[in-house]
């Protein structure tokens, strides 16, 4: 295990890089696929990591609360033949920690490369916004692109033994759904390193 900070390649308002990703449920999702809420939290994770599994419960709250309105996409870029990992372990970890939100398999890496992940936990919280578009019934709908408002940590205690005393993203998704600023943008999150096909 390497342990690792998140790092700030993506800037405050920069767009959600899309993707098309296989899902562990055998769906194929793209970024398109999470249109339609008030904002879109893109999470980089796996299944070997003590500080992912330390926080799952975490992030299955934050789920539970705010799924209705913030679209919720988790993806693995671990190499799949790295112990652990690959799509039967991902299959097992989401039924074990009751994750109802998709789970993706980003295998070249190349995904989380373009966000910028470099560890696991990384969280991206996104706020959609408005589309000038409309639907038949004259409805706007919300893009998927959005605008990154926070990258960084979950929770404030870093480390998986670490006792948590501020919920840091259920603040900044309470921030982002009552349109207030969130600051800092940039928080960082600690973790294993990203573990990328070589």
């Amino acid at each position: 295990m390497v342990k690792t900070a998140s790092f700030s390649r993506m800037q405050q308002g920069d767009a959600a890089p899309a993707f098309s990703l296989a899902g562990i449920d055998g769906r194929t999702y793209s970024l398109e696929d999470f249109r339609g809420k008030k904002g879109i939290f893109v999470l980089f994770m796996c299944n070997h990591c003590p500080y992912v599994k330390a926080r799952m419960d975490e992030v299955v709250s934050l789920h539970q609360e705010f799924g209705e309105r913030i679209a919720f996409v988790s993806i693995n870029a671990s190499d799949p033949d790295y112990s652990g990992e690959g799509l039967e372990n991902m299959k097992a970890f989401a039924k074990e920690r009751e994750m109802t939100f998709p789970y993706l398999m980003d295998e070249d890496g190349a995904v989380a490369k373009a966000y910028g992940a470099t560890c696991t936990p990384d969280p991206f919280l996104f706020e959609a916004s408005t589309s000038s578009a409309s639907t038949l019934s004259g409805v706007e709908w919300v893009n998927a692109e959005g605008k990154l408002v926070f990258h960084g940590k979950l929770v404030d205690a870093l480390e998986p033994q670490d006792v948590v005393h501020e919920h840091t993203m259920h603040e900044n998704m309470r921030k982002l759904l009552a349109g207030e600023p969130i600051e800092p943008w940039f928080d960082p999150s600690v973790g294993c390193s990203i573990k990328f096909k070589s």
